[in-house]
């Protein structure tokens, strides 16, 4: 079997809770990050070849000295900053050092996801992989809250003067990638990486202090940070000609609840989560994915429901060697205080 050569494969302590003073007696530990590590940097997918920009033929000595060919721009990034599809991760390292430079590249990357009832989702991403087996990425997550500050409004008189209406979530990642594929010359071995994930909520402060400690006290979600840390396994099987199939398989340990973008529980969940890419000619691919959620917390009526797993079926386009484009469809179960099965995103990745 042959390896696309596009492909690179190289118990919690329970933190204290406090109202806000106006509203509680507890309210969220509102310490801020110390220093948010700002590291350089939706289908994990190998493409055909795209054509060589120069196609005439250099000397021996001439491409001896010449730079290493930049490979297709993959994997895409996903929300949260790491590298992946959409919501789901790829084991395989985002621009990685070429041969014969000393590190790699930084790659950017935009999403923008329409959830409906004025809720939707904006992502900038940032990688940069210093090492062939070493990424580290930022993504900052900003989620509008629709109409839920109205009917929080309109659901008590305690709740007349509620006016917080988004939340921004700041995602830190680093993930080494413990086996390439095909490590020590054995075609069957995975690309296998490991990844730990700081999130940091800014908002969901606000949002418990505004409803007087409802989402800590009968919600449980009483925290505004949390780590998650992630295992995946990416293979490309090609035993069908001119179709190859990638498959990622991973796993999640997490206290997030909605990624992070709905706070923070006080127990870890391990849920699982992957994704399977097909590989279509004219360097387009098509993806679907699957994310389980945690659903360790209380609703609160239909103001905040438990979610749903995440369900997407993505396409993604490559236009040269630096630009990826991908749109997808996606069932996200409950959100918030709607369900949003049936929504639309965009996503983009440039790599330098």
């Amino acid at each position: 079997m042959k390896i696309n050569p596009l492909i690179q494969t190289h118990p919690r302590t329970k933190r204290p809770f406090r109202r806000a003073p106006a509203l509680s007696s507890r309210r969220l530990d509102a310490t801020p990050i110390r220093a948010l590590l700002v590291a350089l940097a939706l289908a994990a997918v190998p493409v055909p070849a795209l054509r060589a920009a120069d196609d005439a033929q250099p000397t021996n000595q001439a491409a001896a000295q010449a730079p290493a060919e930049k490979p297709a721009p993959l994997p895409l990034h996903q929300i949260e900053g790491s590298g992946g599809i959409f919501s789901t991760l790829s084991a395989y390292i985002v621009n990685p050092p070429r041969d014969g430079e000393p590190v790699g590249r930084p790659s950017v990357g935009f999403a923008f996801v329409d959830i409906g009832h004025g809720q939707d989702l904006e992502a900038v991403t940032l990688t940069e992989s210093p090492f062939k087996r070493l990424e580290l990425g930022y993504g900052w997550d900003h989620l509008s809250l629709g109409d839920l500050p109205a009917a929080l409004r309109s659901a008590s008189p305690l709740l007349a003067n509620y006016r917080q209406d988004e939340v921004q979530l700041h995602n830190v990642n680093a993930r080494f990638q413990i086996l390439s594929e095909g490590e020590f010359d054995q075609k069957w071995i995975p690309a296998l990486t490991l990844g730990a994930h700081y999130k940091y909520n800014d908002g969901i402060i606000e949002v418990n202090n505004q409803t007087g400690g409802a989402l800590a006290d009968l919600a449980h979600i009483p925290h505004h940070d949390g780590v998650d840390y992630t295992l995946y396994a990416s293979k490309l099987f090609t035993q069908v000609p001119h179709l190859p199939v990638l498959v990622e398989l991973g796993g999640r340990a997490t206290e997030a609840v909605w990624d992070g973008l709905g706070g923070f529980t006080s127990s870890y969940n391990f849920v699982f989560e992957g994704n399977v890419v097909v590989f279509l000619p004219a360097n387009f691919a098509l993806a679907a994915e699957y994310k389980q959620q945690p659903r360790d917390y209380q609703a609160i009526g239909n103001l905040v429901k438990v979610e749903g797993d995440w369900v997407t079926i993505d396409a993604a386009y490559v236009v040269n060697k630096h630009l990826t484009l991908a749109a997808g469809y996606g069932l996200f179960g409950n959100v918030l205080n709607h369900e949003a099965n049936g929504v639309w995103g965009l996503t983009t990745k440039w790599e330098f």
